[in-house]
C-alpha cells in the first residue's frame, strides 16, 4: 500500500497545485497529503465503518489553507477517480464507503468554512454540492466501466459470453407463444495455423479485423454478435422467419470473412466454419441449444471446412448412435462377442469351392448381430483394431486349421487387414504366433490389403508385406480398381491375388443389353493380373450370366451371392463332407 498511497498523495498535490495559498513546500505538501491518505485508507477499511474521518479531513483542509472551491473539487474528483485503482481496492463495498467518505469530506470541508465570510461560505458550500455530484457521477460511470468490462471481451470489444448468456436467459424466461430463435456458431478455420506461423500477435490482430467485419454485419442486419472465446463467434437470431434466414446469415458471414485481411503486412485469407441451429424457443433451453449448435459446427468441419451446415436431429441421433457403439467396444472385445461368417470363393473353371472370406460380425446384446461396416472404422477410431482383428484372424486360422483335417483339399481362409493392421510393428511376429497356436499351414491363410493401404509404397509397409511372404502366407489386392489403381506397385508388392471391385461385375448382362465396355475392361484386368502371375477373383458374382462370362474371360475365381451368401462356420464344414 506504502508505494500506491506514495503515488496517489502525489497525484493529489499535483491536482490542487495553484487552487490555493498553501504555506508550504512542495515536500511538506506531499507529506501532508500522504498522511491524510493514510488516514482515508485507513477509515475505509475500519470495522465498524464511519464516515466521521471524512469530515474530519476536509476539516483539515480548510485549516491547512486549501480553502478554495477549486482546491476540493479537485481532491473529490482525484479521490473518486484514482484512490480505489492506485491503492489497489476492488468491488463495490469499497467503492460505495468511499463515496460516503466523500461526502462526509465535502461536508467537514463546509463546516469548517462557515466562520468565514457569507461570501466565501455561499461559494464553499456551491462547491460541496458540486463535489458531491461528481464523486456521485465518478461512483456510477466507474461501475459503469466495470459493467461494460464484464460483459465485453477485452481484445476485440463484442459482446462476451456472459452477455450472450444473459441475453439467451432472457429470451427464455418468457417466450411468446410460437418464438422462435437461431444461431449460427463459427470459427475460423486453421486459426492455429496462424498463431503458430506468425505469432500471437498477428493472431490477435486477426481477430480484431474479423470481429469488426462481424460487429459491421450485425449492426446492418440487426443481430447480436458476441466473442465466446479464442475464434469462436456467435451470431444471434431473434425472431426468424425460417431456417433459410439463419442460412442467409451464415452465407454473409462466410462473404465477408472471405475477404483477405491485411495484417502487418501479411495478406491473410481466412475462412470459417458454421454450425446453424433455428428452432422454437418453447422447444429447448440455452445448453441444449449451444450443444446442439457446436456438434453441428464440428459438422461443418467435418464435412470440408468453410462452409455452414444446419442441424439435423437424425444425424445427430445416428452419431450418438454410433459414439454408443464405440464406447461399447472395450466391453465388447472382453466378452468376445466379436466372431466370423464365412462367404464361399468358388473356382470358376471347376466349381469346387476354392477358398472362403472371413468377414466379421458383432453379436451385440441387444442391437443383434452388426455387420462390419457399423463397428470395424470405430475400432479403428479408438486404437483397438489390431486387437480386434488380431483375434479375429486367430479364429479364422483357427477355423480352417479344423477343416484341414476333413478333407485332402481344404479351402484357404481369406482375411482382411485394416490399414493399422498392416503398418503395426508387430504385425509378422502377431501373425507367426497365430499361425503356430492353431496350427495353420501359412500357404492356406490369405490376407487381403485394399490399394490405399500401400499407396506411399513406403519402405517399413513393403518390407512388412515381403515378412509376411517369406512365411508362405498368400497376399492379395482387395478391391483392386476402386482405389489409386497404380499398375506400378503391383510389380513391387509380394502378392499372389487380385481381387476385382463389384462395380466392375455389375456390367456384366445377357448378351441384347450387355455393355461391350465393361468386358473389354475386365478382360484387360484379369489379363494384367496373369500377366504379373496372379490369382484374380471376381467380387460380387450375383447372375449365373455373370459367372459365365467371368468364365468366358479366364477370371480364376469368384465371390458373390451367386455362389452363397456368407454363412456361418458350420455350413462351410457340411459342404467339405
Amino acid at each position: 500500500m506504502t508505494e500506491g498511497s506514495a503515488g496517489f498523495a502525489r497525484a493529489w498535490a499535483q491536482a490542487v497545485a495553484g487552487t490555493s495559498y498553501v504555506p508550504m513546500t512542495r515536500a511538506e505538501r506531499h507529506d501532508y497529503l500522504h498522511g491524510l491518505t493514510v488516514r482515508i485508507a485507513r477509515a475505509l477499511t475500519a470495522e465498524p465503518f464511519t464516515g466521521t474521518p471524512g469530515y474530519e479531513i476536509g476539516t483539515e483542509l480548510v485549516t491547512a489553507d486549501f480553502a478554495a472551491p477549486e482546491a476540493l473539487g479537485r481532491t473529490v474528483e482525484v479521490i473518486g477517480d484514482r484512490f480505489l485503482a492506485d491503492l489497489g481496492y476492488a468491488g463495490e463495498e469499497p467503492r460505495r464507503r468511499l463515496a460516503e467518505l466523500l461526502g462526509a469530506l465535502a461536508a467537514g470541508y463546509s463546516w469548517a468554512l462557515r466562520d468565514r465570510t457569507l461570501d466565501e461560505q455561499e461559494a464553499i458550500r456551491f462547491a460541496a454540492l458540486v463535489a458531491r455530484d461528481q464523486a456521485e457521477e465518478a461512483v456510477r460511470a466507474s461501475e459503469a466501466r466495470f459493467r461494460h468490462a464484464a460483459l465485453h471481451d477485452p481484445l476485440t470489444g463484442l459482446p462476451n459470453r456472459a452477455l450472450f448468456a444473459d441475453r439467451l436467459a432472457e429470451i427464455f424466461a418468457a417466450p411468446a407463444p410460437g418464438a422462435r430463435l437461431a444461431v449460427c456458431f463459427l470459427d475460423l478455420d486453421s486459426f492455429k495455423a496462424v498463431n503458430d506461423s506468425l505469432g500471437h500477435r498477428v493472431g490477435d490482430q486477426l481477430l480484431v479485423a474479423a470481429a469488426g467485419r462481424l460487429a459491421e454485419l450485425a449492426g446492418e442486419l440487426g443481430h447480436l454478435v458476441a466473442r465466446l472465446g479464442g475464434d469462436e463467434f456467435v451470431v444471434l437470431i431473434e425472431d426468424p422467419a425460417s431456417t433459410e434466414e439463419a442460412v442467409k446469415v451464415a452465407d454473409r458471414v462466410l462473404a465477408v470473412l472471405g475477404e483477405p485481411f491485411r495484417i502487418n503486412h501479411h495478406d491473410l485469407p481466412v475462412t470459417a466454419s458454421i454450425g446453424i441451429v433455428e428452432r422454437a424457443v418453447g422447444g429447448t433451453d440455452p445448453t441444449d441449444l449451444m450443444r446442439a449448435a457446436d456438434i453441428t459446427l464440428h459438422w461443418a468441419k467435418a464435412d470440408g471446412k468453410a462452409r455452414w451446415r444446419v442441424f439435423d436431429a437424425e444425424r445427430n441421433a445416428r452419431e450418438v448412435a454410433r459414439y454408443t457403439l464405440a464406447a461399447a467396444l472395450p466391453g465388447a472385445l472382453d466378452r468376445d462377442e466379436f466372431g466370423l461368417v464365412y462367404q464361399p470363393i468358388v473356382d470358376l473353371a471347376g466349381g469346387t469351392l476354392y477358398g472362403v472370406e472371413a468377414l466379421a460380425r458383432w453379436a451385440h446384446p441387444t442391437l443383434g448381430v452388426l455387420p462390419p461396416d457399423q463397428f470395424i472404422d470405430l475400432a479403428e477410431d479408438r486404437g483397438l483394431i489390431v486387437q480386434l482383428g488380431l483375434r479375429l484372424l486367430e479364429k479364422a486360422c483357427r477355423q480352417a486349421a479344423r477343416w484341414g483335417g476333413r478333407t485332402a483339399q481344404p479351402p484357404l481362409v481369406s482375411v482382411n487387414l485394416a490399414v493399422r493392421q498392416v503398418r503395426h510393428p508387430g504385425l509378422v511376429g502377431d501373425i507367426v504366433a497365430v499361425l503356430d497356436r492353431t496350427s495353420l499351414p501359412p500357404g492356406r491363410l490369405q490376407l487381403e490389403i485394399t490399394e490405399s493401404t500401400i499407396m506411399d509404397n513406403d519402405d517399413e509397409t513393403l518390407a512388412t508385406l515381403h515378412d509376411l511372404a517369406d512365411l508362405g502366407v498368400r497376399l492379395a489386392i482387395d478391391d483392386f480398381g476402386t482405389g489409386y489403381s497404380n499398375l506400378a506397385y503391383l510389380r513391387a508388392l509380394p502378392v499372389q491375388g487380385l481381387k476385382l471391385a463389384g462395380p466392375f461385375i455389375q456390367g456384366l448382362r445377357a448378351t441384347p443389353v450387355a455393355d461391350p465396355t465393361d468386358e473389354a475392361i475386365l478382360t484387360t484386368l484379369v489379363s494384367l493380373g496373369h500377366t504379373l502371375g496372379l490369382v484374380v477373383t471376381a467380387e460380387g458374382v450375383e447372375t449365373q450370366t455373370q459367372a459365365e462370362r467371368l468364365r468366358a474371360v479366364g477370371c480364376d475365381a469368384g465371390q458373390g451371392w451367386h455362389f452363397g451368401r456368407p454363412v456361418p462356420a458350420g455350413h462351410i464344414t457340411r459342404s467339405l463332407a
